[in-house]
């Protein structure tokens, strides 16, 4: 048995006790993936981060996530947490706050993260997507299956020319589901007896909508993946790099750079926000990053 330090950061929020909650063990250097899958479980978050040191000597760390029940090439609550968590503790000295790049390894390959760091302010990091998103061919089920999955009437599916898709982004593929409103959006519950017939074998869904709560934000959504062990998820970083190719798609984004911001996770008491800035040339997304504040709510020492 070690001893390890651990942290637990709300992610994608300034405040605590929202956004995304996250697990951080530092020291991870000796556990297996056996024992990181069990340590995952004990924490029984949507992700666990293990930090491990750089395979190469001049990046900052070496990262693996895992949810409760698998481990994941790359997910976004957990690179910006673990990047401000890094950051926060490597300068701590800087009295001033310092502008900070981290190079991280994941299994999906190299992340860089930017982390603002202020005195008395919630840091702020904001990485590069690993990968640019891909449509994916797995098929869906038509809208009134889809709607039934959700508890929706077929009419609250879609919105303008946005009609459901199957999207990813280094991480699994999500299916991307348009909804009428914010109205509708909370009422959206998962049907396991329909849950099949409308998605198939992509059991990750993600709910979106143009009409939000906040001047400022462009999209409200929600997440569910029931067959994943993930009721519901506050905060989707890897659901929202793989939506650049969502909006670039449907809103036929003329070349230039975009930026929004994503609020989740309201329905659940857990309010966040999710910055996404796209690149967009020759009619393709040719860069995206997200961003978010994280603040650390708890730390402690684990044994195992």
């Amino acid at each position: 048995m070690a001893e390890r330090r651990y942290a637990v950061l709300d992610v994608f929020t300034s405040r605590p006790l929202e956004g995304n909650p996250l697990a951080v063990v530092l020291d991870a250097d000796g556990l297996d993936t056996a024992a990181m899958q069990r340590i995952a479980g004990e924490f029984n978050l949507s992700e666990t981060v293990f930090v491990l040191p750089a395979d190469n000597p001049a990046h900052s760390a070496r990262l693996r996530i895992f949810t409760p029940t698998r481990e994941l090439a790359f997910a976004g609550h957990p690179t910006v947490g673990t990047a401000c968590l890094l950051a926060s503790q490597r300068f701590a000295s800087m009295p001033d706050g310092i502008d900070a790049v981290l190079a991280l390894e994941e299994e999906v390959g190299l992340v860089r993260a930017a982390v603002r760091l202020k005195p008395d302010a919630p840091a702020y990091a904001e990485f590069d997507m690993p990968r640019l998103p891909e449509a994916d061919a797995l098929e869906l089920g038509v809208k009134t299956e889809i709607a039934l999955a959700l508890g929706l009437l077929p009419g609250e599916v879609g919105f303008e020319n946005h009609v459901p898709s199957v999207w990813g982004a280094g991480n699994h593929p999500f299916a991307f589901v348009p909804v009428a409103g914010v109205a509708a959006m909370r009422k959206a519950k998962p049907d396991a007896a329909g849950w099949a017939a409308a998605f198939g074998t992509c059991p990750w869904v993600y709910l979106y909508c143009r009409e939000t709560l906040f001047h400022d934000s462009s999209f409200h959504a929600r997440m569910f993946a029931p067959g994943a062990g993930i009721l519901e998820d506050p905060a989707t970083g890897s659901a929202v790099a793989a939506m650049t190719g969502v909006i670039n798609h449907f809103d036929d984004l003329p070349d230039g750079t975009y930026r929004y911001r994503i609020e989740q996770g309201f329905e659940m008491g857990r309010p966040s926000l999710i910055d996404l800035e796209i690149e967009v040339g020759g009619s393709k997304v040719t860069a995206g990053r997200i961003g978010g504040h994280a603040v650390r709510v708890m730390q402690g020492t684990l044994e195992a």
